[in-house]
């Protein structure tokens, strides 16, 4: 650093005293005394610099300035920055203090929109106890009609036993005033036709009975029994073909929704202490069937009132099962196991695995219901209806044996088994149901075991209830057994000679 003083100035000494001050600061000083070009008296002092050894170059000085500049640059950028800052801060606390202005406003909207949501919960929560209030008058109501439903069906069914009773004097005298079969010995009247059922005729039948016995050809009087079915010269029911099926008639309803499907049955070879009349009953709906309700008398069966309750040792599959000669066979749940089960010691006394059949959903009728093995009783046995891999969902007939239920003879048919919606066996000869739920079904299909052959059928078959899932042939009665959407239903038939 360099301070030149010159004496003609005023303040000479006050810039000599600083001159000096500054180079005792500065630890080391040189104080020269000489004149310069024009003669004048010029002082000059000399300090070394404390931070550097030695004066930079021209270069380096603009360096030093650059950077100097761009330190002021950079402390610019800093305070514009800052200046942002401060100026959003300032802004936050006056949103702040406008809010807190508005506080209590604010609050009181809050609170008025969740009373609003609270009162529409309210009225939502009125509208549904009124929807439920609604809904229980109208069960009570159901209930009502309900029980005035079952009061009338009730006097019907005095009534209509009222009207058998009187049908079944009307057959008397028709036996013995028209009839030749009637004259014959009594080996000639079936077990249990000496004295009639009274579900075995419907007023509107006997009219249709009475027609018959007066057009037909007396050749042909002569080969049937009075009910129309034909029978051999040796006097014991014949088998014909199937050519007309009635309407159905109710026995009863379920009571519950296990009894949406199931089976019904009685014994047409039945075994002591059973009797013809001994009904049993199996509510199908469920995944542990076991419970079989038996009946002692129709009225009991029609009025629902078990005489015993079975429990089988092992649950039972869909609507299959018949009763046969004192036993009841039924297929074991999700196995392919036919088991032979002594209703009267209530002991299992065979079972057997059917051959390949389907079982649990592989090869059912078309409603479902894991209909796969199906037991079937006519004039001849005892049979199983199913199918198998290797027929390829074809119906598969055997013969079972009643006692060991060893297959007898198999017979493979070209009836799709998901085709159809149920199958029974009249005489040897297989037929075949189109639908379980159209009202106006027909017995679509028919095979001959003895022949070996099948033809298309449209022999008219009524479903009342739109929910058929079991039909079975009765060879006793010369009825079907059917279930029919809660409902226990019978149908009269007609066979004639191929």
């Amino acid at each position: 650093h360099h301070c030149r003083c010159r004496p003609e100035m005023p303040a000479i000494q006050l810039l000599l005293l600083a001159c000096l001050v500054w180079g005792l600061g500065a630890r080391t000083a040189q104080l020269r005394k000489a004149n310069d070009r024009s003669g004048r008296c010029q002082y000059t002092f000399s300090v070394a610099s404390p931070n550097e050894s030695s004066c930079p170059e021209q270069g380096q000085a603009m360096s030093a300035i650059q950077d100097l500049q761009r330190d002021s640059s950079a402390q610019r950028a800093d305070l514009e920055s800052t200046k942002a800052r401060l100026s959003s801060l300032e802004g936050l606390v006056h949103q702040l203090t406008l809010d807190e202005a508005a506080g209590p406003s604010a609050t009181q909207e809050g609170l008025q929109r969740e009373l609003g949501a609270l009162r529409r919960e309210r009225e939502q929560l009125e509208s549904q106890n009124r929807e439920l209030e609604a809904s229980y008058s109208n069960l009570l109501r159901d209930k009502s009609a309900l029980e005035e439903e079952k009061r009338r069906l009730r006097e019907e069914n005095e009534d209509l036993a009222r009207r058998l009773d009187s049908s079944s004097q009307e057959v008397a005298r028709l036996r013995r005033g028209q009839c030749p079969q009637a004259r014959g010995t009594p080996q000639d009247v079936p077990s249990g036709s000496r004295e009639v059922s009274k579900w075995n005729v419907e007023t509107v039948n006997f009219q249709e009975l009475k027609s018959e016995l007066t057009e037909v050809p007396a050749s042909r009087i002569l080969k049937e029994s009075p009910s129309g079915h034909p029978r051999s010269e040796e006097g014991d029911p014949g088998c014909g073909e199937l050519v007309w099926v009635g309407e159905p008639l109710t026995l009863r309803r379920a009571e519950t929704i296990t009894g949406k499907y199931g089976v019904w049955m009685r014994d047409p070879k039945p075994a002591y202490p059973y009797t013809q009349e001994t009904t049993w009953r199996i509510d199908t709906v469920g995944t542990d069937i076991r419970q079989v309700f038996e009946y002692d008398l129709s009225s009991q069966f029609l009025q629902g009132y078990p005489s015993k309750v079975h429990v089988l040792p092992r649950p039972l599959e869909s609507t299959g099962a018949v009763v046969y000669r004192g036993s009841l066979y039924f297929q074991e749940a999700e196995s392919r196991t036919v088991i032979r089960y002594e209703l009267n010691t209530e002991t299992v006394k065979a079972e057997k695995e059917i051959p390949g059949a389907g079982y649990h959903g592989q090869f059912p009728y078309s409603w479902g219901g894991y209909t796969d093995i199906d037991l079937a009783v006519d004039e001849t046995g005892l049979w199983v209806i199913y199918s198998t891999q290797e027929a390829k969902g074809a119906i598969v007939l055997s013969k079972l044996n009643p006692e060991s239920l060893e297959l007898e003879q198999t017979w493979e048919t070209n009836i799709r088994k998901q085709s159809v919606a149920n199958a029974f066996i009249i005489c040897g000869r297989l037929y075949t149901v189109s639908s379980y739920s159209s009202p106006d079904a027909t017995i679509n299909f028919a095979y001959d075991t003895g022949t070996g052959r099948s033809r298309a059928l449209t022999v008219p078959f009524k479903n009342r209830y739109k929910y058929s899932s079991m039909v079975d042939y009765n060879p006793l009665e010369k009825k079907l057994f059917a279930w029919d959407n809660f409902n226990m239903v019978t149908y009269d038939l007609r066979l004639s000679e191929m």
